[in-house]
């Protein structure tokens, strides 16, 4: 091997590092090194000039191993791969030191010590570095088909999408028809456009696309394989669907918590949730004169601390709405606060209260009281702002209740190894680098199944999902992360612990010469390190973190 030549770059990362450690004093230090042939600072290492600076230094210094210290490799680490490797070095021989989240931010008050584990950290790292090897990336081919699973307006428009960019897609809908959640609703907001006419012309293109394979009344029920080569198995009206797709949207949307044996719901005759009431109206059923609509129904409470965000939304155009078609109708919007984000939703609040729609504040600690038997006939609340009681007559009490999880989340997430957030919703790999995706390869989401959105939201995620899920069905191919586990079947005794332990279901035994020994798929291995931890025999070696690169880094530390 090669005589190791170090590059190190230490970040100042604006005052995140440089307020606390020390970083002239890092890079001095870090020249001392062995191996060590450049080092410099970069008040942001992720700038363009701070990316400019690492390329030039490979060229000038002849650089083959290159050491960051800055931020965390979430959010960086595949940009400095990137520089590296347009430098003409293998993107393997990079190695990442987080001095930010390991070190100032968590030693703030102490600079001389924070400085100190800095350098202990890029000591660490250097010696590391000087161990790594190149790695190669194989490649996957891509089968040029997607699945969509669910087919609301977000998962239509998302199939849609992708079928026009000439790709297959299965489109799996639970229900009989498509449409979601929509077909409930009676007008969209801002624009007070009919959400049939919406559904109707999407439906009308969906079904005479192509490309687009429509299976209603479906679920998927299993689903097998990595980014390139998913096998799908559906269950179509009770008979079994199968077909192979490159990457898969999980657009199932969300449900409106029914709020049983709250405010009288589900016992008293004119009480019910918004949804219900956009229902009503669709069928222009009489709403009554005295209209009274509780906000934070379910939500923001102990047991569902999340804020619903569109409900505010959806709250004030059902009131707009009946003061539009009644001028005489007297409304009452009762709310703990309002989510208005927005100039548009701050431009349609102001509207609803010109309308006359009234909004008043109450406190969690002191909810709406029902007054009435059989029926709602008054609601006393105690006004925030005037600081007092007051009673409202009420012909009709409209609950307005948070989206919650769709039922088949639990099962998907399941299906498809995919996380899910604290709620229940489906977590993205990250909340601004990675919005739409998961942290499982080829697996994307939108909408709401992601967390309560509306639609003008849910369509634009579905056209970031499409447009993810389509680069690898374009090129036809993609590179598989080349940290992963790889197994010496000579050492490997086939006790099987690995293929148990595996959180992605990477590893298999397989006979071979007449014996049971482990077999790791690269493409699905996601390098967690968790079978060659628990390998009894030694047998499993993890690329990029071998026994000797982790020993040279604990002995760089001690030594």
């Amino acid at each position: 091997m090669e005589e190791p030549r170090v590059g190190v770059f230490v970040c100042h990362c604006g005052i995140n590092i440089g307020a606390y450690v020390k970083v002239p004093d890092l890079v001095e230090y870090a020249k001392k090194l062995p191996n060590v042939v450049h080092a410099e600072r970069n008040l942001f290492t992720c700038s363009e000039e701070g990316i400019s600076a690492i390329k030039k230094a490979i060229k000038e210094h002849n650089l083959n191993r290159v050491v960051v210290a800055s931020c965390t490799p979430r959010t960086h680490e595949q940009l400095f791969r990137a520089a590296c490797e347009e430098a003409g070095l293998n993107k393997y021989l990079f190695e990442f030191v987080n001095i930010r989240d390991q070190c100032s931010w968590v030693h703030m008050r102490e600079p001389e010590k924070a400085t100190e584990k800095a350098g202990d950290l890029i000591r660490m790292g250097i010696a590391k570095a000087r161990l790594l090897e190149p790695l190669q990336e194989i490649e996957i081919k891509v089968t040029p088909a997607a699945l969509v699973i669910g087919g609301g307006v977000v998962g239509m428009e998302a199939a849609l999408n992708l079928a026009r960019q000439d790709f297959d897609v299965h489109l799996v809908e639970k229900e009989s028809e498509l449409g979601g959640t929509l077909r409930s609703i009676n007008k969209l907001f801002q624009t007070s456009e009919e959400a049939e006419k919406l559904i109707k012309t999407l439906v009308e293109q969906v079904k005479s696309h192509p490309k687009i394979y429509t299976h209603l009344s479906s679920k998927a029920k299993e689903v097998t394989g990595f980014i390139g080569n998913f096998d799908v198995n559906v269950d179509e009206k009770g008979e079994e669907c199968k077909f192979n797709v490159g990457t898969i949207i999980v657009a199932i949307g969300a449900e409106s918590l029914r709020p049983t044996g709250q405010y009288g719901y589900g016992k008293m005759t004119n009480v019910l949730t918004q949804l219900e009431l956009e229902d009503h109206m669709k069928r222009g059923e009489p709403v009554g004169e005295n209209i009274v609509m509780v906000n934070c129904v379910g939500a923001r409470v102990p047991e569902r601390t999340y804020c619903g965000r569109i409900c505010c939304m959806t709250a004030i155009k059902n009131a707009s709405l009946i003061k539009e078609s009644n001028p005489k109708a007297k409304v009452w919007i009762l709310h703990r606060d309002l989510m208005t984000y927005g100039v548009d939703f701050e431009r349609y609040y102001r509207k609803a209260m010109e309308l006359g729609v009234r909004f008043i504040r109450y406190s969690l600690e002191r909810p709406p009281e029902v007054i009435g038997e059989g029926k709602v006939e008054r609601i006393r609340v105690y006004h925030e702002l005037w600081r007092r009681e007051i009673e409202l007559p009420c012909d009709m009490l409209v609950l307005t209740t948070p989206l919650i999880p769709a039922e088949d989340s639990q099962n998907i997430s399941k299906m498809l190894k995919v996380s899910l957030d604290e709620f229940g919703f489906f977590l993205e790999a990250h909340l601004k680098l990675r919005p739409v995706e998961f942290a499982m390869d080829g697996v994307y989401v939108c909408g709401s199944a992601r967390w309560p959105t509306d639609v003008t939201e849910g369509v634009s995620q579905a056209y970031a999902a499409a447009a993810k899920a389509a680069g690898p069905l374009r090129m036809g191919y993609v590179k598989a992360e080349a940290i992963n586990a790889s197994v010496n079947e000579v050492e490997c005794t086939g006790c099987g612990l690995c293929e148990l332990l595996c959180p992605f279901q990477a590893i298999e035994l397989q006979l071979k010469r007449d014996r049971m020994v482990s077999h790791v798929n690269e493409a699905v291995c996601k390098g967690c390190g968790t079978c060659c931890a628990a390998c009894r025999s030694g047998a499993i070696t993890m690329h990029h973190f071998t026994d000797e690169q982790i020993l040279a880094q604990v002995e760089a530390l001690f030594g």
